[in-house]
């Protein structure tokens, strides 16, 4: 079976995607890699090729063009400005609008029937764009939404604890932004309650590190791509092997109209599920906040 995966943008996180998924295991068979620059994603291509020897599987891998995505599984738009220092993520909205209508209508004339997985930020909105124009399924339409938010919850919990993060059972929803939070009514280490573990002004301060770590690393080295990058790859690999993971991408809200980071299952389908979790009425509230920062964006 041919699993092909497009990559749309060779700027640092579509790299680091590209780097990461041929560092591990996936059922990732052809890579493609478009960018503005075509030479550089030829450049790209070959450096990657050239660490092929030394990767746990056997990837075909090339700089190509639009007509790529024609029997893609996934097409990842990674492509849009970067955000600055001093910018929220919502500031990239009208920087990034028109570059995605660009890049849609073109893999879309193509004939593609995949998966989009959107990675440009504002991600909440940038997915709910292509999904618009697109006119695809909503179900085929992602974002990266807060997974990797979700995972530096779980990594500062783990260190706090000095327990495996596969253990640690908590999530950041919302927007992946400013309005993110965890609600931590539904946060578990194993089978047992967060908050039988830390404090309430401990668990605070960790929601507050997770929310500013992107601010912090930009800060110290201008962008974050690494570990949006493996979240790529892991949401990748949720899709091909059919998993039925549950990963808190941007799907789509029908209450509120738009896409926002909460628990669905993932698989083959794309996004197969909604997961209707309990929320306190102080997360509702919350929730609804983040909501409606998005949808007045959209």
């Amino acid at each position: 079976m041919n699993n092909k995966v497009v990559i749309i943008g060779c700027g640092n996180v579509g790299m680091s995607y590209a780097y990461s998924l041929i560092n591990q295991k996936t059922k990732v068979t052809e890579l493609v890699l478009i960018d503005i620059n075509f030479e550089k994603a030829i450049g790209e291509a070959m450096d990657l090729n050239h660490g092929l020897a030394f990767a746990p599987g056997k990837i075909k891998i090339k700089a190509g063009d639009y007509s790529d995505c024609n029997d893609a599984v996934v097409v990842c738009i990674c492509a849009g400005a970067n955000q600055n220092k001093g910018e929220t993520r919502l500031d990239l909205v009208y920087k990034n609008k028109q570059v995605f209508e660009n890049i849609i209508n073109k893999v879309t004339q193509s004939g593609f029937n995949g998966i989009f997985l959107v990675a440009t930020n504002p991600v909440d909105i940038m997915t709910y764009i292509t999904y618009k124009i697109s006119k695809f399924p909503k179900e085929k339409v992602m974002g990266t939404g807060t997974v990797l938010d979700t995972a530096r919850l779980r990594f500062l919990i783990g260190e706090k604890l000095n327990i495996c993060t596969k253990n640690i059972h908590a999530y950041v929803v919302g927007e992946h932004g400013d309005s993110e939070f965890v609600p931590w009514s539904n946060a578990y280490v194993g089978c047992v309650k967060m908050e039988n573990f830390l404090s309430k002004d401990v668990l605070e301060a960790i929601s507050l590190e997770v929310k500013m770590a992107a601010y912090d690393i930009i800060e110290k080295k201008s962008a974050t791509y690494y570990g949006i990058g493996m979240v790529l790859t892991r949401i990748t690999n949720a899709i091909l092997d059919n998993e039925n993971s549950i990963l808190t991408v941007s799907n789509y809200n029908e209450e509120y109209g738009i896409y926002v980071g909460m628990p669905v299952l993932v698989n083959k389908k794309g996004i197969n599920k909604n997961f209707n979790i309990n929320l306190t009425k102080e997360e509702q509230a919350k929730f609804a906040e983040s909501a409606n920062i998005i949808k007045e964006i959209t």
